[in-house]
């Protein structure tokens, strides 16, 4: 009898542990059972900004290795008007399913303190996915205009008053309220001319139609090499290596002057939280791939590839800043 006991117990142990290993082997499987795949379709990547822009540049390096990865089309479809906020909408309306995402910039959080009457909030109404870069903005002025330093500019613009005039990629963005900034800083008196992106700003501002812009450093470094725009000096704490001739805005003799803009990624809040997590490691993923880090760093900026958690942080403290600027400004939407 104790014998059969024995044999009896054993059978049970062994019982138990095979049903313990099944389990272990269902659990996982139900859980990737249950992950939706994706991508299932082409995912598309929003930009509120003309082709050619700086904003267009960054995504497009992201979208092509996000392609590769993803062994799926990834594109850039170019929305721009109303100060980002048209593509913003669409984005906020769209499914949370991750097909659909936003290469937003810092007008993004801006435009909520600029349009009293938009169809979505910029903070509550979308998924932050990361952070992937910052590019310091250069205050560059049309090839003709005699002025060589920061000194020179502002006598300028005080001797000239509201006939200068200053361009952006569009209303509330980063460029626009730098602007502002400068305006309320050295007592001048410029006007905000607004485009539909970069490229046709820096195009107008080549051929003297307007005569001066704060630009982001990637979209205009081509130009400054070439002579086409004059490079006055850098809103930045340090020079940059890809331009080390450009003096900053504290060098100059303007302290606490810095501005630049933030390229990062956004998806409807509706998007769930272990595809926020999914997608977001991904493209952090690809903008650390060397060639991408490079070519981001040639076009004189700062890789960052934040978390979701990191990113949004940065969103609240961005819309905080920009808010004080807006006020001390009273720069508003023309």
């Amino acid at each position: 009898m104790e014998q059969y006991g024995e044999g009896c117990a054993g059978a049970i142990a062994r019982r138990k542990v095979l049903s313990g290993l099944l389990l272990a082997s269902i659990i996982p499987a139900a859980a990737m059972a249950q992950e939706p795949k994706f991508p299932t379709e082409v995912v598309r990547m929003v930009v509120p900004y003309a082709a050619g822009g700086a904003t267009d540049i960054v995504a497009r390096a992201v979208v092509d290795k996000l392609g590769e990865r993803w062994g799926k089309a990834v594109v850039v479809d170019n929305k721009p008007g109303a100060g980002t906020t048209l593509a913003a909408a669409q984005v906020a309306r769209a499914p949370g399913d991750g097909h659909l995402l936003y290469m937003t910039t810092s007008a993004h959080t801006i435009s909520g303190l600029l349009y009293k009457k938009l169809s979505y909030d910029p903070l509550k109404d979308f998924a932050a996915l990361t952070l992937v870069a910052k590019v310091p903005l250069v205050l560059v002025v049309r090839p003709d205009m005699k002025v060589k330093t920061l000194d020179d500019f502002t006598r300028y613009v005080r001797e000239n008053g509201d006939k200068v005039s200053f361009a952006s990629p569009g209303n509330g963005t980063a460029q626009h309220l730098t602007g502002e900034m400068f305006n309320v800083t050295m007592n001048t008196k410029m006007v905000h001319v607004p485009y539909k992106g970069d490229a046709p700003a820096i195009t107008d501002l080549m051929g003297g139609s307007v005569d001066a812009m704060f630009a982001t450093l990637t979209v205009v470094l081509p130009h400054i090499a070439s002579g086409k725009l004059k490079a006055i000096a850098l809103a930045n704490g340090t020079r940059i290596e890809k331009v080390p001739d450009i003096p900053t805005f504290a060098e100059a003799g303007m302290k606490n002057f810095e501005a630049a803009t933030s390229f990062g990624v956004l998806a409807p809040s509706s998007l769930s939280q272990p595809l926020r997590e999914r997608i977001s490691k991904d493209i952090r993923a690809v903008v650390d791939q060397p060639d991408l880090r490079k070519k981001l760093v040639d076009l004189g900026g700062e890789v960052v590839s934040s978390t979701p958690a990191e990113f949004d942080a940065f969103m609240q403290t961005e819309y905080r800043k920009w808010a004080d600027i807006v006020k001390r400004s009273g720069a508003v939407i023309n």
